[in-house]
């Protein structure tokens, strides 16, 4: 029974806060119990990855609260920030530029590879790719 609420005691602890060795330490319990526990229990396998999701959206709304208001108070770093990663418009770009010699003469396997790779740079990106 004690064990139960132990770990129960763990998982409300990384819920708040996502790391593993600061929840342990507020509870009292070793990472190697944590880790033992997620080995030989599926259920708390699955409460734990279950708390680190929460525990994390949790700190990203955090996050993204503070950093609205550091917009609202006209704060260059975060509206750059914002803007780079929210809008097209402002991500960071490549510009590649060549000068094309011997266009008659086929490209090798390498310069082919090399010049896929090339293209598949300069590709947008789907946004679930950035």
């Amino acid at each position: 029974m004690k064990k139960n609420k132990v770990k129960d005691s763990f998982l409300a602890e990384l819920k708040k806060i996502p790391i593993v060795q600061v929840a342990c330490e507020k509870v009292g319990v070793s990472r190697n119990s944590v880790y033992r526990w997620r080995t030989e229990d599926e259920e708390f396998r699955k409460e734990m990855e279950t708390a680190l999701v929460e525990g994390e959206a949790l700190v990203n709304d955090m996050s993204e609260s503070q950093l609205l208001s550091l917009i609202r108070d006209k704060n260059w770093s975060a509206i750059s920030f914002w803007l780079r990663h929210r809008n097209p418009k402002f991500r960071d770009k490549v510009e590649v530029t060549a000068k094309i010699e011997n266009q008659d003469k086929p490209l090798s396997p390498e310069e082919e590879a090399d010049l896929k790779v090339a293209l598949q740079l300069g590709l947008p990106q789907k946004p679930h790719e950035a």
